[in-house]
């Protein structure tokens, strides 16, 4: 991308400028939970925006009905109930494969393909969509096992992870540009070194592609520099080691510092204080936590008591572009999260025109 958030961003100025990017590069996004009426309001607006070709699975005669009691249009909307998909029977020789090769111990295809998780995952992995959002009507475990069991992960991620995306320009210190990246927000309760420094880089680059510029990453600590020489702490500045490292040698235009305390990575005037004598730092865009439990917890503290606005999360390490959005999720949140993975999914079409990973 190359236009830089120069000012504070709020979540509708962030949503424009991911359509204004999407309008010269609209994507077919899946959505595995069409009945549901927020879904519904989302995919509207993002074809009013002329931004996505959104597709919904799920009960073609219910949909319908939701979109007529509520005067929706499903102009360019297209749904498909997965039991009665042409390409059903092709997905269900497709998983016959995928258990051969992966040893796989599956039931019956037709069962697993009739689930609109898989049957969407199945579609983004096959090229006959371009991103997949789901998890508003769903717990999370369901909708993260259908993915890892059917989209190739990617080869230099020891796992996949959530990345979530808030704005909010009534908050001080949100990130350099007004958006901040949360990782990993979702997935790995305690990651390891290796896990981390994959967590900073792949953030990085997503934060790079967002911002369209070089992009400051902090993992974070209880500690700043070894102010608390505990195995935490340790365990953070060993991943931030190993991040920089890669960074480097792959010449990515992405800072990685840690470990550090997160009013070090955010506050300007803090840093100053605590690193006395060290160069200025801008404040962080992205944000590694040690693990879930802080990461989930920030999250919904900057939410629910801040006020901010989140998008995604976006699962990262897959080879194909997924987000999952939570079951409170609002309109703005799911509009935002597909507007998101699409934009993402425009990364993946520039790096893999042939769509192999």
């Amino acid at each position: 991308m190359s236009q830089i958030f120069s000012s504070p961003t709020s979540g509708s100025s962030l949503t424009r400028h991911l359509l204004d990017q999407l309008r010269r590069h609209p994507k077919r996004v899946v959505f595995t939970e069409g009945e549901d009426l927020r879904v519904l309001q989302a995919a509207a607006r993002l074809v009013a925006e002329e931004a996505v070709a959104p597709i919904l699975l799920g009960n073609r005669d219910r949909i319908r009905a939701l979109a007529a009691a509520n005067d929706i249009s499903l102009k360019f909307v297209h749904i498909i109930d997965p039991p009665l998909a042409s390409d059903f029977e092709l997905f269900c020789q497709r998983v016959q494969n995928m258990a051969r090769y992966r040893t796989m111990q599956i039931g019956n295809p037709a069962e697993i393909v009739a689930r609109p998780h898989y049957f969407g995952a199945l579609m983004v992995q096959y090229g006959q969509a371009d991103a997949i959002v789901g998890g508003n009507q769903a717990l999370p475990a369901a909708y993260f096992r259908a993915l890892i069991h059917t989209i190739k992960p990617l080869p230099d991620v020891p796992k996949i992870f959530g990345v979530s995306i808030l704005t909010g320009s009534h908050l001080k210190h949100l990130g350099g540009s007004g958006i901040l990246f949360l990782a990993d927000s979702g997935l790995i309760p305690t990651p390891d070194v290796a896990e981390l420094a994959a967590i900073a880089l792949e953030t990085g680059r997503l934060a790079h592609h967002f911002l369209g510029r070089k992009t400051f990453v902090a993992m974070l600590s209880h500690s700043t520099k070894s102010s608390a020489n505990t195995a935490d702490a340790r365990r953070i500045a060993a991943a931030a080691s190993l991040a920089q490292d890669a960074a480097l040698k792959q010449f990515l235009d992405i800072s990685i510092e840690g470990e550090i305390q997160a009013d070090v990575a955010l506050d300007p005037a803090a840093a100053e204080i605590k690193l006395p004598g060290a160069e200025a730092r801008p404040t962080a865009d992205v944000l590694v936590f040690p693990n879930l439990d802080a990461a989930h917890i920030s999250l919904k503290l900057l939410q629910h008591v801040a006020g901010a606005q989140s998008y995604g999360q976006l699962i990262l390490g897959l080879s194909r572009p997924a987000a999952q959005v939570p079951r409170t999720a609002s309109v703005e949140t799911i509009f935002g999260t597909a507007a998101a993975i699409a934009v993402e999914a425009i990364k993946f079409h520039q790096l893999y025109p042939d769509g192999e990973v």
